[in-house]
């Protein structure tokens, strides 16, 4: 029965990434994919276009693991951010930076890089089997096969890179956790993360739907302790369930525990304190003292947010601007530049674009990514109790991991 130096459970960015620097090594492998489309989810990151990784240094990239980053310096100095751009520009697919120093293809186009990875693999001789693995298979204490619907696939080396759970209508349905589980690994909560956050308010949100807030800063509460665990300036959206967008995925990276601990606060006029946002309304006053207060805010807010605005201070929609007291004038100004909203809970898992928690880390050797556990069994990618903000930092912990797992193997051989 043919034996491959290396295995890989998964047809992912990981997976891939891994499979070709094997092949490059000159490692005969393997990967056994389930679904059809190979690189199913790959395809739909970054609304289609692929934030392939971010254009920052290493300890940019440290900075925005919310998870276990410390974990990440080894394998990100093995293969940095400016190594994944010279990956993909060698082989023919251009890449630019836009704003936040995210990466795309410069055809804005998703599939460029899967279609980019598979093909690099296939030429360097790296063999695809269809079929979803059941378990790994050991002997002595080391992995060395995997078990199939249909057969069992041996090798040397067998690589767990099954993803997550989020989007699981694309193959990530979890399956790594159990394998960690079988091998006597830890395996963390799983949890959504990067996800649109539902909220109490959700008849003001609804009424407020596709409205996309620019250049305001939002600040995630603990209620309890009135502690402020993430704050941030940026763009983010109204839902008919609550609020999405970079900003409130990004925030969502940092509720643990029950979601309705938390709550969210909109500074709608960062760059105003509240002194020059006072003397700003009063200029807009001043040029509409006969209209009533309804429609005098046309000049500080956007049409959709006044109503919500207006309900919340309590001000007598129809009551005429020179009528408007100091005081309504300050509640007016607290409602601007602390527009709350109580966090109901998070979307489900299926809607967020990674998985918070996964296999520990504990257990698993930084530098290589194999298992302390089992000799010849390696963990890569969101499997992996690591995650991080938007912005192409989570495919950039794929591809570093990847790599890690290839040279180790491929240093063995």
């Amino acid at each position: 029965m043919k034996q491959f130096d290396a295995v890989i459970i998964g047809g992912g960015a990981a997976g891939l990434m891994c499979a070709v620097k094997l092949a490059w090594g000159g490692a005969d492998t393997c990967v056994i994919e389930r679904e059809k489309v190979i690189g199913k989810k790959l395809r739909i990151t970054g609304k289609g276009r692929c934030n392939v990784t971010n254009n920052c240094d290493v300890q940019g990239v440290m900075n925005n693991i919310v998870s276990n980053p410390k974990f990440m310096y080894s394998a990100l100095s093995g293969f940095s951010p400016e190594d994944t751009q010279a990956f993909f520009g060698t082989l023919g697919v251009p890449l630019k930076t836009e704003r936040g120093g995210r990466v795309f293809p410069v055809s804005d186009n998703a599939n460029d890089i899967a279609d980019c990875l598979i093909n690099t693999a296939k030429q360097a001789g790296v063999k695809f089997i269809s079929g979803r693995v059941s378990g790994i298979i050991y002997e002595n204490g080391a992995a060395v096969g995997a078990k199939t619907e249909t057969d069992s696939i041996f090798g040397r080396n067998i690589i767990v890179a099954t993803g997550g759970k989020s989007y699981p209508k694309t193959g990530s349905t979890g399956d790594g956790y159990g394998f960690a589980e079988d091998a006597g690994l830890d395996v963390t909560e799983i949890r959504p993360s990067l996800v649109p956050i539902v909220t109490v308010q959700k008849s003001e949100c609804a009424q407020m739907m596709g409205l996309s807030l620019k250049n305001v800063t939002l600040t995630l509460f603990e209620k309890d302790s009135k502690r402020a665990v993430y704050s941030e300036l940026g763009e983010m959206l109204f839902t008919h369930f609550g609020v999405s967008g970079p900003l409130v995925l990004s925030a969502s990276a940092h509720i643990k525990g029950k979601a309705d601990r938390y709550c969210l606060e909109i500074d709608l006029k960062p760059a105003l304190d509240e002194e020059k946002l006072d003397a700003r309304i009063l200029r807009d006053f001043e040029s509409a003292k006969n209209r009533n207060f309804s429609n005098s805010l046309g000049r500080l807010l956007p049409a959709k947010l006044i109503p919500v605005v207006i309900r919340r201070t309590g001000i007598d929609g129809t009551k005429k601007i020179n009528q408007i007291t100091k005081a309504e004038r300050e509640r007016l100004i607290s409602v601007v530049k602390k527009f709350t909203l109580d966090i109901a809970a998070l979307r489900p898992i299926d809607e967020a674009i990674v998985t918070r928690g996964g296999v520990s880390v504990s257990g698993i050797e930084p530098k290589s990514m194999r298992s302390k556990k089992h000799s010849g069994l390696y963990f890569i990618g969101e499997v992996l109790d690591v995650d991080a903000y938007t912005g192409g930092f989570n495919l950039q912990i794929a591809f570093a991991t990847a790599n890690a797992c290839a040279q180790d193997i491929c240093a063995g051989l």
